[in-house]
């Protein structure tokens, strides 16, 4: 468990790096008024428990809910090791030509928010132990799909502890939870492209930038063929 207090915030996390997650606390003693979750650092890059050299293993930041119970990497986590991503938002890019226009993707009631995770514990050669994690993610819904076609898995507060429990809820118990948020949920922002790197830090990644409208491209006709409009006649 970690000191939630003096935890600072953050605008630009990338794989790899750590990153703040709620788990299911240990089963408590009858009468124990010790709180049933705990926050936690965990590597965001799932390892599974089997890996023998990450190395040779993509780098899984993400896992389909569509597939999530077939892959080898994340079912037992499924089963297993559920949790909770806390955040306010999220980064997506909305490919324009050869560029990428980024856009920071909150609540429109603001406030933080939780996605869908999985956790697994990757020992290593020396002995020890690094927690890592995957988030879940589904088909984007009317509002992001412009941007991009998959979207984060987000669980509503008072499904909370269904996600969590893992001890009486199975897999197939939750799969109901993996779906699109409602279209009227998220509002995506346009912001300026310093959020590409890494080493940019500050709050200002996350305000509003004026984005260019995105240009159709042209169509190539081929040899003989007229344009569409002089079809009409």
């Amino acid at each position: 468990m970690i000191d939630l207090e003096p935890f600072p915030p953050r605008y630009n996390i990338a794989p790899t790096q750590p990153v703040l997650v709620v788990v299911s606390a240990p089963p408590r003693e009858p009468g124990s008024n010790l709180p049933d979750r705990q926050a936690a650092l965990v590597r965001w890059g799932l390892i599974p428990s089997w890996t023998k050299n990450p190395a040779d293993m993509p780098l899984m930041i993400n896992a389909r809910a569509e597939t999530v119970l077939e892959k080898a990497a994340f079912k037992t986590a499924m089963r297993h090791r559920r949790i909770l991503v806390p955040t306010t938002g999220f980064y997506e890019w909305r490919r324009e030509g050869k560029s990428r226009q980024p856009f920071f993707i909150r609540p429109k009631s603001g406030g933080l928010i939780a996605f869908a995770g999985l956790m697994e514990s990757f020992s290593e050669p020396g002995g020890s132990e690094i927690d890592t994690a995957a988030i879940l993610t589904t088909s984007a819904n009317e509002t992001l799909a412009p941007i991009h076609d998959r979207m984060p898995v987000v669980i509503k507060r008072e499904d909370f502890a269904r996600w969590l429990d893992c001890r009486t809820q199975e897999p197939r118990d939750v799969l109901d939870l993996l779906k699109p948020v409602q279209s009227d949920f998220f509002e995506a922002i346009p912001v300026s492209d310093r959020v590409n790197k890494v080493a940019n830090l500050g709050p200002d990644l996350i305000e509003r930038v004026e984005a260019p409208a995105a240009v159709p491209k042209p169509k190539v006709l081929k040899k003989g063929e007229e344009p569409d409009q002089l079809r009409l006649f």
